[in-house]
């Protein structure tokens, strides 16, 4: 992999001598009592402006600032008008526009399609304070507010609609966001290698054209320039080693917009070609013709070494939501001010996730000392603090430090996971760095307890039995949540998730560890409902597991067709991009589009809750499984109705809670029945 210049190695912009901002300015009157004429870059996002590392407009704000450049805030505006665009003048380099920490349309929409009433990321929780698809509108009222301003789009929702996408909410594929917002750049994934270099070319008079040699970047151009070798990505398979011979000026060339807009098995095609060139390593660019332009996609960034990684999460954030928020209350803010982020990436590769898509695979890790730091100044600086970590950890919670053994080889890797269809034996799966790391944080002064609420990749965690002994013995306080996801071979093929199994052997090590501690503790197992690959007869053998081992799901999830995501790209072709895509001969999927097929599979993982027995009675019989109705501890359902639920009728009190059940939700709370 190719070396890359040191992110802050970069000569400063000569407004650094304004020095340090409390908090990055949101208002003139602000900018005024820091001497600024001017921003040198402003950042417009969806998010309430909370300046901490976890926030990605203070990330990149904080880290143009220690640039050099005078970065400004504008968080959350009236999009109605251009107006509150113009709230601090015209920026000397670019806006930057982000949706915030979140994609808009998941943000807004349930998986059903139905509007939320509610925004953590707004103070008091209120709801509609941003836009659908908000970076597209966001980038025209900036480009209303000051035309000449180039427009640097970036954050998770730009990042994974780079390319034509299918979009669920309008169900058909879109353009990449791009074209749509009329940007000038696009940054994807972790950017702060592409934002740094950006605004310094930027800032030396190059046009956006121009920084078509940036890793991590997409911007559109009229041809594929001269001396540039076109790869075919018919069959990716065949054209992946042709290619790999042409040298590095090498582009491979995407089915267009057009073509994927009007043929899913293409759509399909795009999306295994796109996350086979995801490695830094060996990477190419791409491009996707759009109408009479090319949307060209340098290859993704090299990832953050560890003193890099420190650098950025030492910068001089003031940890608090802006003054201007008062008192209210911003839920994902408290929901992360006691915790610490100790790495970046995720090498699982689920498809149904973005984690990968966005970070990318390889584990970016934090040091021992900055980690340790962070908690000291949480708990020495942090309003409320309480002598509690609430969460250590990151995308995962115990990928820290694992990396492949042979750099050589993780440069040339295309697998898009190190765990699937099992671990690969390259991967250095030890936990020796982690453990040392939760020893050491919870004997600081004045910390009482280290939480893990992360998730943990409970395959890996297996390998490692001292590793959960030690999680159970200090850091579980009362449940922890984990996600087998399914317990069948079917859709666990297609989410990337190991066997059930796997899960079996760390729920015994998890119950062993919890009795050697002489703590009553519990695991939490979330589960999808709906994910493509899965048949009816999947979720009720996924039910018929739920009660034989005693758990009812107060809440569920069902799969939400995110941008980008191999699983979306499942769910919109019926074809499996894990496998080769070739014209005839690609592997089907079964898919579950239907809101009555979807409400089933939601209905099997609560099949204790009386409202959804009718619909139950009706699918069973229908499968010619009616042995699973009754009475009975062996049935799945009853056979009467309470009163007041479903179709009425029957014994309303009999629905009891029998057997010793327990019952669990997405927010932890665990009771016996």
């Amino acid at each position: 992999m190719e070396t890359a210049k040191q992110l802050f190695s970069h000569r400063k912009f000569w407004a650094h001598r304004f020095g340090t901002a409390p908090f990055l300015p949101m208002t003139r009157a602000e900018m005024d009592e820091l001497g600024w004429d001017s921003c040198d870059v402003i950042l417009v996002t969806g998010d309430a402006y909370i300046d901490h590392p976890s926030f990605g407009m203070a990330v990149i704000g904080r880290l143009l600032e220690a640039q050099g450049f005078r970065v400004g805030i504008i968080a959350q505006p009236d999009w109605q008008s251009a107006e509150p665009f113009k709230a601090l003048g015209k920026p000397n380099l670019y806006f930057g526009v982000t949706g915030g920490n979140m994609d808009s349309m998941v943000n807004r929409y349930t998986a059903d399609r139905r509007l939320r009433h509610n925004d953590s990321y707004t103070p008091n929780d209120e709801g509609g304070k941003r836009p659908d698809r908000a970076v597209i509108v966001y980038a025209h009222r900036c480009r209303e507010a000051y035309k000449d301003v180039p427009i640097v789009l970036g954050g998770i929702e730009s990042s994974l609609r780079r390319i034509a996408h299918y979009d669920y909410w309008s169900d058909k594929v879109r353009r990449s966001i791009l074209a749509d917002a009329k940007g000038d750049i696009l940054l994807y994934g972790n950017a702060e290698r592409a934002v740094v270099e950006v605004t310094h070319r930027l800032a030396k008079g190059d046009k956006p054209g121009d920084l078509d040699d940036i890793r991590g970047v997409a911007l559109m151009r009229d041809r594929v320039p001269a001396g540039w070798t076109e790869a075919p990505a018919n069959d990716i398979d065949v054209a992946d080693e042709g290619a790999r011979q042409l040298g590095v000026d090498t582009v491979v060339r995407l089915p267009s917009f057009e073509q994927v807009e009007k043929d899913p098995e293409s759509y399909a095609r795009a999306s295994r070609v796109l996350h086979r060139e995801s490695n830094p390593g060996n990477a190419r660019a791409l491009v996707q013709r759009h109408g009479n332009r090319e949307l060209w996609l340098t290859p993704p960034p090299i990832p953050l070494t560890t003193p890099e990684m420190d650098a950025v999460f030492e910068l001089p954030y003031a940890r608090a939501p802006h003054p201007a928020y008062g008192d209210a209350k911003i839920a994902a803010w408290d929901m992360i001010r006691f915790s610490v982020t100790i790495m970046r990436g995720c090498f699982g590769g689920c498809s149904f996730c973005s984690i990968t898509e966005h970070e990318g695979r390889i584990i970016q890790n934090r040091s021992e000392e900055s980690v340790l730091k962070e908690i000291e100044n949480i708990r020495d600086k942090t309003k409320g603090f309480t002598g509690i970590i609430s969460d250590i950890g990151g995308p995962t919670a115990n990928m820290y430090r694992m990396a492949c053994k042979d750099k050589k080889t993780e440069s040339l890797c295309r697998l898009p996971s190190c765990v699937f269809p099992d671990i690969c034996p390259n991967l250095n799966t030890s936990h020796d760095s982690l453990i040392q790391l939760y020893k050491k944080s919870r004997d600081l002064p004045g910390i009482k307890k280290v939480m893990v609420a992360s998730g943990v990749r409970y395959d890996l965690a297996v390998k490692s039995p001292a590793y959960i002994k030690e999680l159970v013995a200090h850091h579980v306080g009362g449940y922890l949540k984990i996600a087998p996801e399914h317990t069948e071979e079917g859709p666990l093929s297609k989410m990337m998730k190991p066997g059930i199994g796997t899960y079996d052997k760390f729920k015994e090590l998890f119950d062993k560890a919890a009795k050697e501690a002489k703590k009553e503790y519990f695991l939490i197992p979330y589960f999808i409902a709906a994910h493509p690959g899965t048949t009816d007869e999947d979720m009720m053998n996924l039910a018929l597991w739920l009660k034989r081992n005693k758990y009812r799901a107060d809440q569920v999830q069902t799969f939400l067709p995110s941008p980008m995501a191999l699983a979306t790209a499942m769910y919109h072709s019926g074809v499996n991009p894990l496998r080769p895509v070739r014209r005839g001969a690609s592997e089907q999927v079964d898919t579950i589009k239907g809101l009555k097929q979807r409400r089933l599979h939601k209905a099997f993982l609560r099949y204790h809750d009386a409202e959804n027995w009718p619909l139950l009675r009706e699918a069973l019989k229908n499968m010619g499984r009616a042995d699973l109705i009754g009475p009975g501890k062996h049935h799945l359902i009853p056979n009467w109705q309470p009163a007041g639920t479903g179709l009425g009728g029957g014994e309303g009190k009999r629905q009891g809670r029998k057997h010793g059940m327990q019952t669990f939700t997405t927010k932890g709370i665990l009771k016996r029945r």
